[in-house]
């Protein structure tokens, strides 16, 4: 298996930056070993997974799941997280959000997860003329979020609050494309409700 660069004290540092966030978790340790893979490659597939931990991977799968740090490829409709299917079984691929390949990369040298600082590397990339505003921008949307959920219209109070008023349709495609936020279009009577958008928060980018 090629690219498997990172050396077993990247891997500790990897799996306490992870522990911070996901407690004390007996898989903890395999799932910094499949992250540090997906980080360099993209995606990792069933059976790699079972390569690199030498074991059933369906802990590790479930895990990286619920938390969003992998994403199955494999989608009914859109690229939503909510259309996306968890199947456990060779032949399958999980593809790891942006920040999240970030938050592992400086997590594999530092040992801390650290998205304020990797939502400003991220959004550098994106070339986004307001990057330095971003992390202020989501830590508000988490805090403003119910149940990791929150409305397109609470979005844009945020962003009129941030001074970044003239952007909200661009910042919210970038939250996306970041994987930060994703559509919850599946809930039409809560859209109705709220008269607005419903979007979904990555758990594992609490600030």
């Amino acid at each position: 298996m090629e690219n498997r660069q990172s050396s077993r004290p990247s891997f500790d540092r990897l799996e306490q930056a992870l522990s911070s966030i996901l407690g004390a978790v007996k898989s903890t340790s395999k799932l910094s070993q499949v992250l540090a893979y997906a980080a360099v490659n993209g995606t990792v597939s069933y059976q790699e997974t079972r390569e690199i931990i030498k074991d059933d991977p369906e802990d590790v799968l479930l895990l990286a799941d619920k938390w969003r740090l992998l994403l199955p490829v494999r989608t009914t409709k859109s690229a939503g997280w909510e259309d996306r299917v968890l199947m456990l079984r060779d032949g399958e691929k999980y593809e790891i959000p942006n920040l999240i390949r970030y938050l592992v990369k400086d997590a594999l040298d530092t040992g801390i997860w650290d998205p304020e600082k990797t939502i400003n590397e991220l959004f550098k990339e994106f070339e986004d003329p307001d990057r330095e505003k971003v992390p202020g921008l989501v830590r508000s949307i988490f805090e403003k979020a119910t149940d990791y959920k929150i409305t397109g219209n609470q979005i844009k109070k945020i962003c009129i609050q941030s001074g970044l008023s003239n952007r909200v349709d661009g910042l919210i495609a970038e939250l996306k494309a970041a994987g930060i936020i994703s559509p919850r279009l599946g809930s039409i009577p809560d859209v109705l409700g709220a008269q607005s958008p419903i979007y979904e928060l990555n758990p594992s980018v609490i600030i």
